[in-house]
């Protein structure tokens, strides 16, 4: 985390001051190369938005990069689960299966849809905001993607996610479950939307790799792949 403070500390300087355009490289990242600009920071931020977008939007989006992470993997709510297991204890588990499956494989489509929107928020993003990052905790910019690129992202989710699932009537099996569990005297309501559910789940899911990633470019020198983040993150 020093050199983030150390970047900081350039960012405090030119919110004071015109006349403080390098950073002292020797101090940012422990050599004697010169100066980093304000411009080489800001550039090497935006990079690591970018390779850290595109890495999560890569393993969300291949086959099975829902279905096949457990810690990703989307299931029934848990209020359905119990019907969805009796389902399977009269022999209609199947359906069951089918309806977890393509709720995994509409969020895996869905996915490819997302590194324009990410893109899009790294291009325009503020001075405020890259300070706000750089100054911020290890999810700083998974929070930031968040804020910016949620009602985007759940635009873009929604339709691919609803055809997916329109293949084999999920939506009309969910529904059933659902109302059939709303019904029940004093349960906490389940959202009968299949569609919005999915999406909500995808997206969380999305922004989990995104915190992971970045975490990994803040923390991790093997992660920083390029020289310009090198220089900008290195100890």
């Amino acid at each position: 985390m020093k050199s983030l403070i150390n970047v900081v500390s350039v960012v405090i300087c030119l919110l004071i001051s015109t006349g403080c355009e390098t950073l002292d490289l020797a101090k940012f990242a422990g050599g004697g190369q010169g100066g980093l600009s304000t411009d080489t920071i800001v550039s090497g931020l935006k990079e690591a938005l970018s390779k850290g977008t595109g890495n999560a939007v890569a393993q969300t989006s291949k086959v099975g990069g829902y279905w096949d992470n457990p810690s990703l993997k989307i299931l029934l709510p848990q209020e359905l689960q119990k019907f969805g297991d009796t389902l399977r204890d009269i022999g209609l588990g199947s359906q069951v299966d089918s309806l977890e499956k393509k709720m995994n494989e509409g969020a895996e489509m869905a996915a490819k849809s997302a590194a324009p929107v990410f893109l899009d928020a790294i291009k325009n993003m503020s001075f405020s905001d890259a300070k706000a990052i750089l100054s911020g905790n290890d999810t700083a910019a998974t929070d930031f993607f968040r804020t910016k690129t949620s009602d985007k992202l759940k635009a873009q989710y929604a339709p691919i996610i609803k055809k997916e699932l329109d293949q084999v009537g999920a939506a009309k099996l969910y529904s059933s479950l659902s109302q059939k569990y709303n019904l029940i005297p004093l349960a906490p309501k389940v959202n009968a939307n299949l569609e919005d559910y999915v999406t909500q789940k995808a997206l969380d899911g999305l922004f989990l790799v995104i915190a992971g990633e970045e975490k990994k470019i803040r923390q991790d020198p093997a992660a920083r792949t390029t020289e310009l983040l090198k220089k900008v993150f290195g100890k």
